[in-house]
């Protein structure tokens, strides 16, 4: 690869560790909105709307979509690099919320402590929450991609992206909902509900962005003139 190659594939996995961790970021600091959303009509999961969830799940998805595409294209290392690098900012996220909180507000400060406190003050309890859960879901979302891109040889692209964010998801939403019960942000009667919803509906959405991940993979190929399997090699 030519030294121009190796810049902007260097400059393309800045790109998308950027996105990763401004989407990790996000879901932890907007997570307390709920919303409902369900296309298929009325439906309950133990007594609660099927699609009841938090608007914290929109963005994490598209960080198990830029993992599979960091691990398809640049390898498991730099995948594992990214997840890294979206802990640190996550608690360094979190310290800057405490020292804000503990800010105390002037008197004509749009924003005043009360409702500072009431949008972010559970947000470092979410994000240690979070951390715990995706550790676990983002390290085994890597560990089983490779596993099936080994076993395939490169092929089957669509076996390994929803194989390995299937089961990290699951992971995911229940570790961290069963966390969020037990530090009293959320009632344990919503425990079942908001799993299921999680699950399902973080499986939807990765079934949706498997076209997305063939695109930008024959995209990368093409580029680069990867064979299937092949990865670029960042001397970083």
């Amino acid at each position: 690869m030519s030294p121009k190659d190796k810049k902007l594939a260097y400059r393309i996995y800045l790109y998308l560790g950027a996105l990763f961790i401004t989407s990790l970021v996000v879901s932890n600091l907007i997570f307390q909105k709920f919303f409902y959303w369900n296309p298929f009509g009325e439906i309950t999961v133990f007594g609660a709307p099927l699609f009841e969830i938090s608007v914290g799940v929109l963005p994490y998805p598209l960080t198990f979509l830029i993992t599979d595409l960091i691990s398809e294209i640049y390898g498991q290392k730099k995948a594992n690099q990214i997840v890294t690098a979206g802990i640190f900012a996550s608690f360094f996220s979190m310290g800057i919320i405490l020292v804000s909180d503990l800010a105390p507000a002037i008197a004509n400060s749009p924003v005043g402590d009360e409702l500072f406190s009431k949008v972010f003050a559970l947000s470092p309890i979410a994000v240690l929450a979070s951390m715990l859960a995706y550790l676990c879901a983002q390290y085994v979302d890597i560990a089983i991609y490779h596993f099936w891109k080994r076993i395939t040889q490169g092929r089957f692209l669509w076996l390994r992206n929803n194989f390995s964010t299937f089961s990290s998801q699951i992971i995911d939403t229940t570790t961290v909902v069963g966390l969020l019960c037990v530090f009293g942000v959320i009632p344990w009667s919503m425990f079942k509900g908001l799993v299921i919803s999680g699950v399902l509906f973080k499986i939807f959405i990765a079934l949706l962005d498997t076209p997305l991940l063939y695109l930008f993979v024959y995209i990368l190929r093409k580029r680069f003139d990867l064979k299937v399997g092949g990865e670029i090699k960042l001397d970083i």
